[in-house]
């Protein structure tokens, strides 16, 4: 009896020595709020939720988030502005504004590079036309933008390389993944991830069977009224030139800790696309679920976990087998991004719920491969980025 309570307590005493609580950062895009979420290992709750718009009569939309390398500022986009958006940077000792600077239009994702210093964030632009939107680079301590960089259509997803020297976006609308220098802020290579379109090859056609010609003498012309010209659409002033529309549709990219690959999420096609960086061509492709939106790979590089945006779903694949191993349903529909605890162990979702739904940030342990928490915060829950772990 002695024994088995001693062993009961040494028990208990791991467990005490062994719990940690986990942070993150949560925005909800359409209350104007961002929460920090606690996570002890067994509840997830809201232990604080922050203000973030300026306007009271107006929704401006806080989008994007992320955290600097030493954990001391987050970073929030508000995408709606008069006419731009801005990036805002709070302290996370006071979760109080210390400073902010404007940027393009609709700013959404964002990374600070460990290399450089800086901050980039891409400028995904909902507005008006189909045409290039920018990524800017602002520096972080003074709230200074000092560049913006032109990209693709649509363009999300800003995420660094491991060793901070790389910069990497893909533009949804125009179906392509840009490779930035991080140093020297310019577009280093550029990479179409739509398959080119088959071509008919008319050599191999039969002309040897031809087709009656239409007998025109039969026709009635005389009922048909030829006052009435259909005007030519003049596509000159239509402003699309050089324009295209992507099937892929890819929404995120994500580098790979170690390996030499970045892969895309690919929501058109419903597949996850890895691509080789030494070759810059893809190199494999992941059949997913409906709608991939958000990828984030485990420190360890050894498991991807991808949002499905369009069935309300968290897949979680092994990448050296690429297989899925396991698909779990959010607590709501509209699954949207990831963040990842730097110890493997768990990953928060946001989701965003539909019309008047709370928002809701679902914790999946990655080693059980199940749902272990969730907790309800505003509206359109959208960026979420992870904070800290503290014994």
């Amino acid at each position: 009896m002695k024994n088995y309570i001693i062993t009961v307590l040494f028990g208990l005493l791991a467990c005490t020595i062994n719990a940690q609580d986990y942070y993150v950062y949560v925005a909800a895009e359409s209350e104007d709020e961002v929460s920090l979420i606690k996570f002890d290992g067994k509840e997830a709750i809201s232990i604080k939720d922050i203000p973030v718009g300026v306007w009271p009569a107006e929704i401006e939309g806080p989008h994007g988030l992320t955290v600097s390398p030493d954990g001391k500022h987050w970073f929030l986009t508000l995408a709606h502005g008069n006419p731009f958006g801005t990036i805002y940077k709070f302290s996370t000792e006071t979760n109080q504004v210390v400073g902010q600077t404007t940027l393009g239009l609709f700013p959404a994702s964002m990374q600070i590079s460990t290399a450089t210093g800086l901050l980039y964030c891409v400028n995904f632009n909902l507005h008006g036309d189909m045409v290039p939107s920018t990524v800017s680079v602002v520096d972080p301590e003074t709230m200074t933008e000092l560049k913006r960089i032109t990209t693709g259509a649509m363009p999300h997803g800003s995420r660094i390389s491991p060793d901070g020297m790389r910069h990497y976006s893909v533009a949804m609308m125009s179906g392509e993944l840009f490779e930035i220098d991080a140093l020297n802020l310019n577009i280093k290579r550029v990479l179409t991830l739509d398959e080119p379109e088959m071509k008919m090859d008319h050599s191999k056609m039969d002309h040897s069977k031809k087709e009656e010609p239409m007998d025109h003498s039969k026709m009635d012309h005389s009922k048909m009224d030829h006052s009435k010209k259909e005007a030519s659409m003049d596509h000159s002033k239509m402003g699309h030139a050089g324009m295209k529309h992507s099937k892929v549709k890819p929404t995120w990219v994500i580098p790979h800790p170690e390996w030499n690959k970045v892969y895309v999420a690919g929501n058109g096609a419903n597949e996850v696309l890895e691509v080789d960086l030494e070759s810059w061509s893809v190199s494999n492709k992941f059949a997913t679920g409906k709608g991939p939106y958000n990828v984030e790979i485990t420190p360890d590089g050894k498991k991807m976990v991808v949002t499905y945006k369009s069935e309300g779903a968290t897949g979680i694949w092994d990448l050296e087998s690429g297989k899925e191993l396991a698909k779990i349903k959010n607590t709501r529909k509209v699954s949207h991004g990831i963040a990842i605890a730097p110890d493997n162990k768990y990953a928060f979702i946001s989701v965003e719920g539909i019309g008047g739904e709370p928002g809701t940030v679902d914790v999946l342990d990655l080693e059980s491969l199940t749902k272990v928490a969730s907790v309800n915060i505003g509206k359109q829950a959208g960026g979420i980025a992870f904070w800290k772990i503290e014994p």
